[in-house]
């Protein structure tokens, strides 16, 4: 597990403290604080704007960035269509990836989503194996016969696969990861690197809010 953190994870760095975040990222620069795909992908948000997370569970940047993010999306509101990716990083992190697609899948994403990392980042649980998955699924009130049965289920198999297709596609090498509409990517690593040394983890997630504001809002308007 440490090592899958060492190979995937963002590599976040500085003290707290240790800069001032820049006034703001009202034009954010394209190759500093964001990069585009060279190969836009589709979306299917209509008129809303997509905003995609590429994140793991045990990941310990994107438990640390969640409830930022987690704020951020609920100020956007009707303005964007959020989604969320748990990407595939090897047979260890399978009974994590299909945790959260089973919660997904189940509507329980709302109620568990910070619950499944609290259990990794807090109570260390390693969800190593299905078992592990099973018991903290029963013991945080989920009917277990009905999460065993949609964890195991194909359609579970499919958004893995998905999933696996959609690192591919949007050359997802790093997470957190945040794509804009198809097109745009950044992350409170990116943002943090256009604006120079020395910015905390902290401010580089406030940074890569200010980043993402102004790429919807750059989005929305070549919406039309």
């Amino acid at each position: 597990m440490r090592a899958l953190r060492r190979l995937f994870c963002t590599a976040l760095a500085g003290l707290a403290g240790a800069a001032v975040l820049p006034a703001g990222a009202a034009e954010p620069q394209a190759g500093k604080d964001y990069v585009t795909l060279a190969n836009a992908q589709p979306t299917e948000s209509g008129k809303k704007v997509e905003v995609i997370e590429f994140f793991a569970y045990y990941c310990p940047h994107c438990y640390a960035f969640d409830p930022m993010l987690t704020e951020w999306v609920r100020k956007q509101g009707d303005n964007i269509v959020f989604k969320r990716v748990h990407v595939s990083a090897g047979a260890s992190a399978v009974p994590q990836q299909r945790l959260f697609y089973t919660l997904e899948a189940m509507g329980l994403t709302d109620q568990y989503h910070t619950k499944a990392f609290e259990a990794i980042h807090v109570q260390r649980i390693r969800f190593a194996n299905d078992e592990q998955v099973f018991d903290w699924a029963a013991k945080n009130g989920i009917d277990r016969a009905k999460f065993v049965a949609t964890y195991n289920s194909f359609g579970i198999g499919a958004r893995l696969r998905r999933a696996s297709a959609m690192m591919e596609s949007y050359d997802v090498q790093y997470w957190p990861m945040i794509v804009i509409d198809g097109r745009y990517v950044t992350s409170p690593s990116q943002a943090g690197k256009g604006a120079g040394p020395g910015l905390s983890e902290t401010q580089q997630q406030q940074l890569s809010l200010q980043v993402m504001d102004a790429l919807v809002a750059k989005a929305k308007a070549e919406k039309g």
